[in-house]
């Protein structure tokens, strides 16, 4: 039987349950001395995939909701748009057709609408952008479109000594500028898909420029490798939602020690809005969770509340 939450309830937003009861036994067990399951302070740290793990990523991605936006309004002058894919397809809005020419291309085409930008100017049309816009179908901010109760446990995991860093195939100058205000994540512990920079002097001033060339898209196992380079220590907790996390996954639970191990299983479409598409496929890390015994998330069981409370 689950006992009962405590008056101060950090988890409010899940249902008490397996999901719930797993993640504050394990940790209690990391945080109390004398354990023998303790990690000390410098060593518990967690990593989440953006993208259906924290946010909502049906029916499109946030960052290509943004490039959409930038990129339509840049059209007029990209002629060769209209007839190259997949820049065609986002012009036209068919989602679909445009993920069927393939992750790399939607990454380069991502690219190619910031090139010459400065990571300054890139951060400010970000934060522009994310203060303003709005989903199409629910017509809330997309910072209103994160899942309250990964929010909850991110707290939950930071005010008991963990380091929480976002591992996505996002892009890293895309997330900084507003996930410490989402999330409570500061800017220097995201890891995301990299643009290739190059340093110049504009108007006297020395500049890092945005170029059409991608240095990293870490997905899939570039995930463990990103971590171990941008860490440069294996996390003991990891979360993600799709095939695309299954490497991190693994690397994560293969550590000696406590791990913990989760996965959001996306189940509650009449709340999440959810839509299918060629993107976020979880068959294969779905089946390796069961296997293993990792904690799977029922997303329309486990969670009492989807999204936060509306603002505006």
């Amino acid at each position: 039987m689950t006992p009962p939450a405590p008056a101060h309830d950090p988890l409010r937003s899940w249902n008490d349950g397996l999901a719930k009861s797993s993640l504050v036994r394990f940790v209690e067990l990391v945080t109390r001395d004398g354990s023998p399951g303790f990690v000390p302070g410098k060593e518990r740290i967690a990593v989440f995939d953006n993208d259906g793990t924290l946010c909502s990523e049906m029916p499109v991605l946030t960052q290509f909701a943004f490039t959409v936006d930038r990129m339509r309004a840049q059209a007029s002058s990209h002629p060769d748009w209209q007839t190259e894919a997949p820049f065609r397809e986002i012009l036209e809005g068919d989602m679909t057709g445009a993920f069927a020419c393939g992750m790399g291309a939607i990454v380069k085409a991502l690219a190619a609408t910031y090139s010459g930008m400065t990571t300054e100017e890139f951060d400010h049309d970000v934060t522009e952008w994310m203060n303003t816009a709005r989903h199409p179908d629910t017509g809330r901010l997309y910072t209103e479109r994160v899942f309250e109760p990964m929010v909850e446990l991110i707290a939950y995991l930071q005010a008991n000594g963990f380091a929480v860093y976002i591992v996505s195939a996002s892009g890293i100058d895309f997330l900084r500028p507003w996930t410490e205000k989402v999330y409570g994540i500061p800017r220097e512990q995201i890891i995301g898909s990299n643009i290739r920079l190059r340093y110049e002097i504009r108007n006297g001033s020395p500049v890092l420029v945005r170029l059409p060339a991608i240095e990293l898209f870490d997905e899939g196992v570039e995930k463990p490798v990103a971590i171990h380079h941008f860490i440069g220590k294996k996390p003991i907790f990891a979360f993600g939602d799709s095939d695309g996390d299954l490497p991190m996954l693994q690397w994560v639970a293969s550590g000696a020690g406590s791990r913990f191990t989760g996965l959001v299983h996306h189940t509650d479409s009449e709340r999440a809005h959810e839509i299918h598409l060629p993107i976020g496929r979880s068959d294969h890390v779905l089946a390796e969770a069961q296997a293993r015994g990792w904690t799977v998330v029922d997303m329309k069981e486990d969670w009492k509340d989807v999204f936060p409370p509306a603002t505006s």
